[in-house]
């Protein structure tokens, strides 16, 4: 793949990896720097792609590791304010979708977010996350299931 091509494919996928950050970090900040150091990764080690047609899932899996990376450096800082920064309320007067998903443990979660709303099929879904594709089937019917549940209680304590 020449770099020209490479470049192409990193520019149209920024935004769905924005988005897929935003299921894995609250801060703006680390959203963004996750990205560029995905592309930047990405980028640097695009010669040890082997197969071209795998490029979207490749690109996703290393954002997936940069953002477990961030969130790891993170447990290890000391805050250095006294009180932490306060969460934006809510703009929706009903159940927040995203908020619902940010409850669900990341191993339901991520398969719900690629599937859902990034689109992905279930064997890329598998790629992505390295695991099987019935494990991706019985993780998105679990996270469904805990997703309405979830759901649910948001809608009775409103």
């Amino acid at each position: 793949m020449t770099g020209e091509a490479f470049g192409q494919v990193m520019t149209e996928m920024t935004e769905t990896l924005y988005r897929i950050t935003c299921s894995q970090l609250s801060s703006e900040a680390d959203r963004e720097d996750a990205v560029q150091e995905a592309l930047r990764r990405a980028w640097e080690k695009r010669a040890f792609l082997r197969n071209e047609s795998y490029i979207r899932t490749w690109i996703i899996r290393i954002l997936l590791n940069v953002c477990h990376d961030i969130r790891r450096e993170k447990k290890r800082m000391i805050p250095t304010e006294e009180f932490p920064e306060a969460a934006a309320p809510s703009a929706y007067d009903s159940i927040d979708l995203k908020e619902c998903l940010l409850q669900l443990e990341e191993r339901d979660r991520m398969p719900i977010l690629l599937y859902y709303i990034e689109g992905y099929d279930v064997k890329e879904v598998a790629s992505i996350l390295r695991i099987p594709q019935g494990t991706v089937k019985s993780r998105l019917n679990r996270g469904r299931s805990k997703l309405k549940e979830i759901c649910r209680e948001e809608v009775f304590e409103s």
